[in-house]
Protein backbone atom coordinates (compact mmCIF):
# COMPACT_ATOMS: atom_id res chain seq x y z
CA UNK A 1 0.00 0.00 0.00
CA UNK A 2 1.40 3.40 -1.01
CA UNK A 3 2.11 5.78 1.83
CA UNK A 4 1.16 9.46 1.39
CA UNK A 5 4.00 11.95 1.19
CA UNK A 6 4.25 13.94 4.40
CA UNK A 7 5.08 17.61 4.12
CA UNK A 8 6.32 17.59 7.72
CA UNK A 9 7.67 14.14 8.63
CA UNK A 10 7.60 13.21 12.30
CA UNK A 11 10.82 11.18 12.20
CA UNK A 12 13.94 13.04 11.10
CA UNK A 13 16.51 10.48 12.20
CA UNK A 14 17.16 8.53 9.00
CA UNK A 15 18.49 11.43 6.92
CA UNK A 16 22.14 12.17 7.73
CA UNK A 17 22.24 15.76 6.50
CA UNK A 18 25.23 17.25 4.63
CA UNK A 19 27.17 20.21 6.06
CA UNK A 20 24.69 20.42 8.93
CA UNK A 21 24.86 20.31 12.71
CA UNK A 22 22.45 17.37 12.62
CA UNK A 23 21.48 17.22 16.29
CA UNK A 24 20.97 20.97 16.45
CA UNK A 25 18.81 20.99 13.30
CA UNK A 26 16.66 18.06 14.33
CA UNK A 27 15.91 19.69 17.67
CA UNK A 28 14.45 22.70 15.82
CA UNK A 29 14.03 21.85 12.12
CA UNK A 30 13.57 24.40 9.34
CA UNK A 31 11.51 22.91 6.51
CA UNK A 32 10.59 24.17 3.05
CA UNK A 33 7.53 22.76 1.29
CA UNK A 34 7.37 24.71 -1.98
CA UNK A 35 8.93 27.55 -3.92
CA UNK A 36 8.15 30.01 -6.69
CA UNK A 37 10.31 32.70 -8.30
CA UNK A 38 11.99 34.63 -5.44
CA UNK A 39 10.33 32.83 -2.51
CA UNK A 40 10.16 29.62 -0.56
CA UNK A 41 7.16 28.56 1.50
CA UNK A 42 7.70 26.65 4.74
CA UNK A 43 5.77 23.62 5.91
CA UNK A 44 3.91 25.89 8.34
CA UNK A 45 2.87 28.23 5.53
CA UNK A 46 5.31 31.15 5.92
CA UNK A 47 6.87 32.90 2.93
CA UNK A 48 10.67 33.23 2.93
CA UNK A 49 12.49 35.40 0.40
CA UNK A 50 15.46 33.60 -1.12
CA UNK A 51 18.60 35.65 -0.58
CA UNK A 52 20.95 32.83 -1.66
CA UNK A 53 19.50 31.37 -4.90
CA UNK A 54 19.00 28.13 -2.98
CA UNK A 55 22.66 27.22 -2.62
CA UNK A 56 24.20 29.59 -5.21
CA UNK A 57 22.36 27.67 -7.95
CA UNK A 58 18.76 28.79 -8.63
CA UNK A 59 19.84 31.68 -10.83
CA UNK A 60 16.60 31.94 -12.84
CA UNK A 61 14.33 31.72 -9.80
CA UNK A 62 12.27 28.81 -8.55
CA UNK A 63 9.89 26.52 -10.44
CA UNK A 64 10.20 28.21 -13.82
CA UNK A 65 7.65 26.70 -16.17
CA UNK A 66 9.91 26.57 -19.23
CA UNK A 67 12.39 24.43 -17.32
CA UNK A 68 9.88 22.20 -15.55
CA UNK A 69 7.96 21.58 -18.80
CA UNK A 70 11.15 20.61 -20.62
CA UNK A 71 11.85 18.08 -17.88
CA UNK A 72 8.32 16.65 -17.98
CA UNK A 73 8.51 16.25 -21.74
CA UNK A 74 11.93 14.62 -21.68
CA UNK A 75 11.08 12.12 -18.93
CA UNK A 76 8.20 10.86 -21.08
CA UNK A 77 10.34 10.60 -24.21
CA UNK A 78 13.77 9.35 -23.12
CA UNK A 79 14.46 8.92 -19.42
CA UNK A 80 18.00 7.52 -19.61
CA UNK A 81 20.55 6.71 -22.25
CA UNK A 82 24.18 5.72 -21.67
CA UNK A 83 26.91 7.99 -22.96
CA UNK A 84 29.60 5.31 -22.78
CA UNK A 85 30.01 4.35 -26.46
CA UNK A 86 26.44 5.59 -27.11
CA UNK A 87 24.77 8.97 -27.28
CA UNK A 88 21.59 11.01 -27.54
CA UNK A 89 21.03 14.34 -29.32
CA UNK A 90 20.41 16.57 -26.29
CA UNK A 91 23.85 16.01 -24.76
CA UNK A 92 25.51 17.11 -27.99
CA UNK A 93 23.16 20.07 -28.35
CA UNK A 94 23.81 21.25 -24.78
CA UNK A 95 27.56 20.88 -25.24
CA UNK A 96 27.37 23.06 -28.36
CA UNK A 97 25.31 25.68 -26.54
CA UNK A 98 27.81 25.80 -23.68
CA UNK A 99 30.74 26.13 -26.06
CA UNK A 100 28.95 29.04 -27.74
CA UNK A 101 28.79 31.08 -24.51
CA UNK A 102 32.18 30.04 -23.10
CA UNK A 103 35.28 32.19 -23.65
CA UNK A 104 36.76 31.87 -27.12
CA UNK A 105 38.86 28.75 -27.48
CA UNK A 106 37.03 26.74 -24.80
CA UNK A 107 35.03 24.43 -27.05
CA UNK A 108 35.10 20.93 -25.57
CA UNK A 109 32.55 19.95 -22.90
CA UNK A 110 32.71 16.97 -20.52
CA UNK A 111 29.53 16.43 -18.46
CA UNK A 112 29.43 15.51 -14.77
CA UNK A 113 26.79 15.56 -12.04
CA UNK A 114 28.08 18.23 -9.65
CA UNK A 115 30.73 20.80 -8.96
CA UNK A 116 32.73 18.31 -6.94
CA UNK A 117 32.78 15.88 -9.86
CA UNK A 118 33.63 18.70 -12.26
CA UNK A 119 36.69 19.57 -10.18
CA UNK A 120 37.84 15.94 -10.07
CA UNK A 121 37.36 15.74 -13.83
CA UNK A 122 39.32 18.93 -14.48
CA UNK A 123 42.24 17.74 -12.34
CA UNK A 124 42.33 14.40 -14.15
CA UNK A 125 42.15 16.14 -17.54
CA UNK A 126 45.15 18.26 -16.55
CA UNK A 127 47.19 15.21 -15.56
CA UNK A 128 46.16 13.31 -18.70
CA UNK A 129 47.07 16.29 -20.90
CA UNK A 130 50.64 16.48 -19.67
CA UNK A 131 51.09 12.73 -19.93
CA UNK A 132 49.79 12.82 -23.51
CA UNK A 133 52.29 15.61 -24.25
CA UNK A 134 55.18 13.51 -22.99
CA UNK A 135 55.48 15.37 -19.68
CA UNK A 136 54.27 12.72 -17.30
CA UNK A 137 56.45 14.20 -14.56
CA UNK A 138 53.95 17.06 -14.25
CA UNK A 139 51.83 15.62 -11.44
CA UNK A 140 51.83 18.42 -8.90
CA UNK A 141 48.59 20.39 -8.35
CA UNK A 142 48.44 23.87 -6.84
CA UNK A 143 45.39 25.25 -5.05
CA UNK A 144 44.94 28.22 -2.77
CA UNK A 145 44.35 28.73 0.93
CA UNK A 146 40.66 29.35 1.67
CA UNK A 147 39.73 27.83 -1.69
CA UNK A 148 36.68 25.61 -2.02
CA UNK A 149 36.61 23.00 -4.76
CA UNK A 150 33.96 20.56 -3.60
CA UNK A 151 34.22 17.63 -1.25
CA UNK A 152 35.78 14.75 -3.16
CA UNK A 153 39.38 13.82 -2.38
CA UNK A 154 40.90 15.81 -5.20
CA UNK A 155 38.75 18.82 -4.39
CA UNK A 156 39.57 18.94 -0.70
CA UNK A 157 43.24 18.32 -1.48
CA UNK A 158 43.53 21.42 -3.69
CA UNK A 159 40.97 23.23 -1.53
CA UNK A 160 42.15 25.27 1.41
CA UNK A 161 39.32 25.32 3.94
CA UNK A 162 40.70 23.63 7.05
CA UNK A 163 37.37 22.35 8.34
CA UNK A 164 36.80 20.41 5.12
CA UNK A 165 40.24 18.75 5.27
CA UNK A 166 41.14 18.02 8.85
CA UNK A 167 39.26 14.72 9.33
CA UNK A 168 40.41 12.95 6.17
CA UNK A 169 44.09 12.17 6.50
CA UNK A 170 46.92 13.16 4.19
CA UNK A 171 44.73 13.48 1.05
CA UNK A 172 46.44 13.60 -2.37
CA UNK A 173 50.22 13.73 -2.43
CA UNK A 174 52.04 16.44 -4.35
CA UNK A 175 49.61 19.28 -3.66
CA UNK A 176 50.60 22.74 -2.48
CA UNK A 177 48.75 26.01 -1.89
CA UNK A 178 49.23 29.65 -2.71
CA UNK A 179 48.34 32.23 -0.09
CA UNK A 180 44.79 33.55 -0.05
CA UNK A 181 43.96 37.12 -1.04
CA UNK A 182 41.85 38.15 1.97
CA UNK A 183 43.29 41.44 3.26
CA UNK A 184 40.64 43.42 5.17
CA UNK A 185 43.22 45.84 6.54
CA UNK A 186 43.90 47.17 3.03
CA UNK A 187 40.72 46.16 1.20
CA UNK A 188 37.97 46.64 3.77
CA UNK A 189 34.43 47.43 2.57
CA UNK A 190 35.30 46.73 -1.05
CA UNK A 191 33.19 46.90 -4.21
CA UNK A 192 34.23 44.73 -7.13
CA UNK A 193 37.88 43.77 -7.54
CA UNK A 194 39.99 44.92 -4.64
CA UNK A 195 42.66 47.59 -4.98
CA UNK A 196 45.46 45.75 -3.21
CA UNK A 197 46.95 42.29 -3.49
CA UNK A 198 47.88 41.67 -7.13
CA UNK A 199 51.38 40.89 -5.91
CA UNK A 200 50.04 37.79 -4.18
CA UNK A 201 49.99 36.09 -7.58
CA UNK A 202 53.76 35.97 -7.25
CA UNK A 203 53.23 33.25 -4.66
CA UNK A 204 52.85 30.93 -7.64
CA UNK A 205 56.39 31.86 -8.70
CA UNK A 206 57.59 30.98 -5.20
CA UNK A 207 55.97 27.54 -5.37
CA UNK A 208 57.20 26.95 -8.90
CA UNK A 209 60.73 27.74 -7.75
CA UNK A 210 60.37 25.48 -4.71
CA UNK A 211 59.04 22.46 -6.60
CA UNK A 212 60.51 23.08 -10.09
CA UNK A 213 57.86 24.34 -12.53
CA UNK A 214 58.35 21.30 -14.77
CA UNK A 215 56.65 19.18 -12.07
CA UNK A 216 53.48 21.29 -11.86
CA UNK A 217 50.46 20.17 -13.87
CA UNK A 218 47.85 22.78 -12.99
CA UNK A 219 46.77 25.65 -10.79
CA UNK A 220 43.12 25.83 -9.74
CA UNK A 221 41.43 28.93 -8.30
CA UNK A 222 37.96 30.36 -7.94
CA UNK A 223 37.90 33.72 -9.75
CA UNK A 224 35.84 34.91 -6.76
CA UNK A 225 36.26 32.64 -3.74
CA UNK A 226 32.68 31.95 -2.67
CA UNK A 227 32.15 29.42 0.10
CA UNK A 228 35.00 30.84 2.17
CA UNK A 229 33.11 34.13 2.48
CA UNK A 230 33.15 35.97 -0.88
CA UNK A 231 36.70 37.12 -1.66
CA UNK A 232 36.87 39.13 -4.92
CA UNK A 233 40.22 39.03 -6.70
CA UNK A 234 42.66 41.94 -6.51
CA UNK A 235 42.92 43.97 -9.71
CA UNK A 236 45.43 42.32 -12.03
CA UNK A 237 45.76 39.17 -9.91
CA UNK A 238 44.10 36.72 -12.32
CA UNK A 239 45.93 38.15 -15.33
CA UNK A 240 49.23 37.69 -13.55
CA UNK A 241 48.37 34.05 -12.73
CA UNK A 242 47.67 33.53 -16.43
CA UNK A 243 51.06 35.00 -17.35
CA UNK A 244 52.94 32.83 -14.86
CA UNK A 245 51.15 29.69 -16.03
CA UNK A 246 51.95 30.48 -19.66
CA UNK A 247 55.58 31.13 -18.81
CA UNK A 248 56.00 27.73 -17.15
CA UNK A 249 53.69 25.49 -19.19
CA UNK A 250 51.19 25.11 -16.34
CA UNK A 251 47.45 24.71 -17.01
CA UNK A 252 45.15 27.27 -15.39
CA UNK A 253 41.80 25.99 -14.12
CA UNK A 254 38.99 28.33 -13.10
CA UNK A 255 36.44 26.88 -10.70
CA UNK A 256 33.30 28.73 -11.78
CA UNK A 257 30.74 26.56 -10.03
CA UNK A 258 29.49 29.68 -8.21
CA UNK A 259 30.53 32.48 -10.56
CA UNK A 260 29.22 30.88 -13.76
CA UNK A 261 25.90 31.55 -15.48
CA UNK A 262 25.40 35.23 -14.80
CA UNK A 263 26.34 35.64 -11.16
CA UNK A 264 28.84 38.37 -12.08
CA UNK A 265 26.78 39.84 -14.91
CA UNK A 266 28.41 37.72 -17.64
CA UNK A 267 28.18 34.10 -18.71
CA UNK A 268 31.41 33.40 -16.82
CA UNK A 269 33.81 35.31 -14.58
CA UNK A 270 36.51 34.62 -17.18
CA UNK A 271 34.63 36.93 -19.52
CA UNK A 272 34.18 39.63 -16.89
CA UNK A 273 37.85 39.63 -15.87
CA UNK A 274 39.23 39.18 -19.38
CA UNK A 275 41.25 36.08 -18.47
CA UNK A 276 40.71 32.77 -20.25
CA UNK A 277 41.73 29.60 -18.40
CA UNK A 278 42.69 26.34 -20.06
CA UNK A 279 39.88 24.51 -18.26
CA UNK A 280 36.67 25.96 -16.82
CA UNK A 281 34.68 24.12 -14.13
CA UNK A 282 30.90 24.61 -13.87
CA UNK A 283 27.75 23.19 -12.24
CA UNK A 284 24.97 24.77 -10.07
CA UNK A 285 23.38 27.35 -12.38
CA UNK A 286 23.77 25.09 -15.41
CA UNK A 287 20.38 23.50 -14.70
CA UNK A 288 19.08 26.19 -12.33
CA UNK A 289 19.63 23.73 -9.49
CA UNK A 290 16.68 21.58 -10.64
CA UNK A 291 18.61 18.42 -11.56
CA UNK A 292 22.22 17.60 -10.67
CA UNK A 293 24.59 18.38 -13.53
CA UNK A 294 28.03 19.83 -14.04
CA UNK A 295 30.25 20.51 -17.01
CA UNK A 296 33.97 20.94 -17.58
CA UNK A 297 34.79 23.13 -20.58
CA UNK A 298 38.31 22.61 -21.94
CA UNK A 299 40.36 24.24 -24.65
CA UNK A 300 40.83 22.58 -28.02
CA UNK A 301 44.54 22.32 -27.25
CA UNK A 302 43.90 20.30 -24.10
CA UNK A 303 41.23 18.13 -25.73
CA UNK A 304 43.16 17.40 -28.90
CA UNK A 305 46.29 16.33 -27.02
CA UNK A 306 44.29 13.70 -25.11
CA UNK A 307 41.88 12.60 -27.85
CA UNK A 308 44.64 11.17 -30.00
CA UNK A 309 46.13 7.81 -30.88
CA UNK A 310 44.30 4.76 -32.33
CA UNK A 311 40.67 5.58 -33.12
CA UNK A 312 39.30 2.37 -31.58
CA UNK A 313 40.87 3.08 -28.17
CA UNK A 314 39.19 4.95 -25.30
CA UNK A 315 41.33 8.06 -24.93
CA UNK A 316 40.27 9.26 -21.46
CA UNK A 317 39.31 6.55 -18.97
CA UNK A 318 36.94 8.68 -16.94
CA UNK A 319 33.24 9.45 -16.70
CA UNK A 320 30.03 8.90 -14.78
CA UNK A 321 26.89 6.85 -15.38
CA UNK A 322 24.88 10.06 -15.56
CA UNK A 323 27.33 12.15 -17.64
CA UNK A 324 25.05 13.98 -20.08
CA UNK A 325 21.86 12.42 -18.69
CA UNK A 326 18.95 13.18 -21.07
CA UNK A 327 16.70 14.77 -18.45
CA UNK A 328 19.54 16.88 -17.05
CA UNK A 329 20.47 17.93 -20.59
CA UNK A 330 16.88 19.01 -21.23
CA UNK A 331 16.95 21.02 -18.01
CA UNK A 332 20.26 22.61 -19.02
CA UNK A 333 18.99 23.62 -22.47
CA UNK A 334 15.81 25.11 -21.02
CA UNK A 335 17.84 26.96 -18.38
CA UNK A 336 20.19 28.50 -20.93
CA UNK A 337 17.17 29.44 -23.02
CA UNK A 338 15.58 31.15 -20.01
CA UNK A 339 18.75 33.11 -19.27
CA UNK A 340 18.95 34.28 -22.87
CA UNK A 341 15.27 35.07 -23.49
CA UNK A 342 14.92 37.04 -20.25
CA UNK A 343 18.31 38.73 -20.50
CA UNK A 344 19.17 37.64 -16.95
CA UNK A 345 22.93 38.08 -17.28
CA UNK A 346 22.38 41.64 -18.47
CA UNK A 347 19.78 42.21 -15.74
CA UNK A 348 22.30 41.10 -13.12
CA UNK A 349 24.89 43.49 -14.53
CA UNK A 350 22.42 46.38 -14.47
CA UNK A 351 21.70 45.84 -10.78
CA UNK A 352 25.28 45.47 -9.55
CA UNK A 353 25.60 49.04 -8.26
CA UNK A 354 22.10 49.01 -6.78
CA UNK A 355 23.01 45.77 -5.00
CA UNK A 356 26.35 47.15 -3.79
CA UNK A 357 24.78 50.37 -2.48
CA UNK A 358 22.14 48.41 -0.59
CA UNK A 359 24.53 45.90 0.98
CA UNK A 360 27.07 48.57 1.93
CA UNK A 361 24.32 50.54 3.66
CA UNK A 362 24.68 47.93 6.44
CA UNK A 363 28.20 49.17 7.20
CA UNK A 364 27.32 50.88 10.49
CA UNK A 365 24.94 48.20 11.78
CA UNK A 366 25.82 46.24 14.95
CA UNK A 367 28.61 43.66 14.74
CA UNK A 368 29.60 44.46 11.11
CA UNK A 369 33.39 44.59 10.57
CA UNK A 370 33.60 44.26 6.77
CA UNK A 371 31.44 44.12 3.64
CA UNK A 372 32.40 42.82 0.19
CA UNK A 373 30.32 42.95 -3.01
CA UNK A 374 30.86 41.96 -6.61
CA UNK A 375 28.23 41.14 -9.23
CA UNK A 376 25.15 39.90 -7.41
CA UNK A 377 27.16 38.48 -4.51
CA UNK A 378 27.62 40.06 -1.11
CA UNK A 379 29.33 39.22 2.16
CA UNK A 380 28.82 40.83 5.55
CA UNK A 381 31.53 39.82 7.97
CA UNK A 382 30.60 39.96 11.65
CA UNK A 383 32.76 40.34 14.72
CA UNK A 384 32.96 36.91 16.38
CA UNK A 385 30.87 36.47 19.50
CA UNK A 386 32.81 36.45 22.76
CA UNK A 387 31.45 32.93 23.38
CA UNK A 388 33.20 31.66 20.27
CA UNK A 389 33.40 31.90 16.47
CA UNK A 390 30.39 31.16 14.23
CA UNK A 391 27.81 31.69 17.00
CA UNK A 392 26.85 35.23 16.01
CA UNK A 393 26.44 34.47 12.31
CA UNK A 394 24.46 31.32 13.07
CA UNK A 395 22.14 33.33 15.32
CA UNK A 396 21.64 35.73 12.42
CA UNK A 397 20.87 32.81 10.09
CA UNK A 398 18.18 31.39 12.40
CA UNK A 399 16.69 34.79 13.14
CA UNK A 400 16.55 35.62 9.43
CA UNK A 401 14.70 32.38 8.67
CA UNK A 402 12.23 33.07 11.46
CA UNK A 403 11.50 36.51 10.02
CA UNK A 404 11.18 35.43 6.38
CA UNK A 405 14.66 35.68 4.85
CA UNK A 406 17.05 32.94 3.69
CA UNK A 407 20.74 33.82 4.07
CA UNK A 408 23.87 31.66 4.10
CA UNK A 409 26.60 31.77 6.71
CA UNK A 410 30.15 30.49 6.69
CA UNK A 411 32.13 31.03 9.84
CA UNK A 412 31.16 34.55 10.95
CA UNK A 413 30.36 35.72 7.43
CA UNK A 414 26.87 36.18 6.00
CA UNK A 415 26.82 35.45 2.26
CA UNK A 416 24.11 36.64 -0.12
CA UNK A 417 23.51 35.66 -3.76
CA UNK A 418 19.88 36.17 -4.81
CA UNK A 419 18.32 34.71 -7.96
CA UNK A 420 19.14 36.82 -11.00
CA UNK A 421 15.45 37.69 -11.39
CA UNK A 422 15.75 39.84 -8.25
CA UNK A 423 14.19 43.31 -8.49
CA UNK A 424 15.17 46.56 -6.82
CA UNK A 425 12.26 46.07 -4.42
CA UNK A 426 13.44 42.54 -3.62
CA UNK A 427 16.92 43.89 -2.89
CA UNK A 428 15.39 46.42 -0.53
CA UNK A 429 13.44 43.73 1.30
CA UNK A 430 16.49 41.49 1.63
CA UNK A 431 18.68 44.27 3.01
CA UNK A 432 16.09 45.74 5.35
CA UNK A 433 15.31 42.27 6.64
CA UNK A 434 18.97 41.70 7.32
CA UNK A 435 19.29 45.11 8.97
CA UNK A 436 16.52 44.16 11.38
CA UNK A 437 18.24 40.84 12.08
CA UNK A 438 21.59 42.49 12.87
CA UNK A 439 19.91 44.82 15.30
CA UNK A 440 18.15 41.96 17.06
CA UNK A 441 21.03 39.58 17.79
CA UNK A 442 23.65 39.71 20.54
Amino acid sequence: MNQPVRSNPNDLEAFWMPFTANRQFKAAPRMFASAKDMHYRTTDGREVIDGTAGLWCVNAGHCRETITEAIRRQVGELDFAPTFQMGHPLAFELASRLASIAPEGLDRVFFTNSGSESVETALKIALAFHRACGEGQRTRLIGRERGYHGTNFGGISVGGIVGNRKMFGTLLAGVDHMRHTHDPARNGFSRGETEHGAELAEDLVRLATLHDPSTIAAVIVEPVAGSTGVLPPPKGYLKRLREICDQHGILLIFDEVITGYGRLGAAFAAERFGVTPDILVTAKGLTNGVIPMGAVIASNTVHDAIVNGPEHMIEFAHGYTYSGNPVAAAAGLATLETYQEEGLFEHAASLEEVWADAIHSLRDEPHVIDIRTIGLIGAIELKPHEDGPTKRAYSAFVRAFETGLLIRVTGDIIALSPPLIVSKDDIGRIVEGLRSVLRSID
